[in-house]
């Protein structure tokens, strides 16, 4: 019987950062992208003969190694491009996600793409889009960029699991 790799998830996040679903969708993302590293690991487990796994069993990222399809992509659109913005601020008493956001792509080598679109209708821009559309500045958070539509059409084709959040 042929094994067939797991469709890549892909996470298109609409939700403003204040809502509940923005946040349900980071935990969804943390989740599987720990379960991949989990089942990687596992995978690897016992090839020196010991059972016990080597720091080398375990990738640092699931999203460059050789051997693993990247688990998830992640698309944030309409509300979602706040996620995005650099200079929203957040109550102490409150999850910052723009932060945990990056966290998990530093760690994952995970892409936060938002679309340009709905980030520059609600205010964020990166460096190229704020001197094409001559505007005062930019604001876009570390570790995110700007991309079309196409971008998303370009992750949806394929084996992919779609699910909105």
């Amino acid at each position: 019987m042929l094994a067939t790799a797991a469709p890549t998830t892909l996470l298109l996040i609409t939700a403003d950062p204040s809502h509940p679903l923005a946040h349900l969708a980071l935990r969804y993302a943390r989740a599987l992208l720990q379960l991949t590293v989990t089942a990687t690991a596992a995978s690897n487990e016992g090839d020196d003969g010991t059972g016990q796994l080597n720091s080398s069993d375990v990738p640092h990222s699931p999203a460059t190694s050789d051997n693993i399809k990247q688990p998830l992509n992640i698309f944030f659109y309409a509300d979602a491009a706040y996620t995005a913005n650099r200079l929203r601020w957040q109550s102490a008493d409150q999850l910052n996600l723009t932060q945990q956001w990056q966290r998990l792509s530093e760690q994952y080598q995970l892409p936060l793409p938002s679309c340009v679109s709905t980030a520059l209708t609600r205010g964020i821009s990166d460096t190229d889009n704020s001197a094409r559309h001559r505007l005062d500045g930019e604001n876009l958070a570390t570790g995110f960029h700007l991309v079309g539509l196409s971008e998303l059409a370009m992750m949806m084709q394929g084996d992919c699991r779609l699910i909105q959040f």
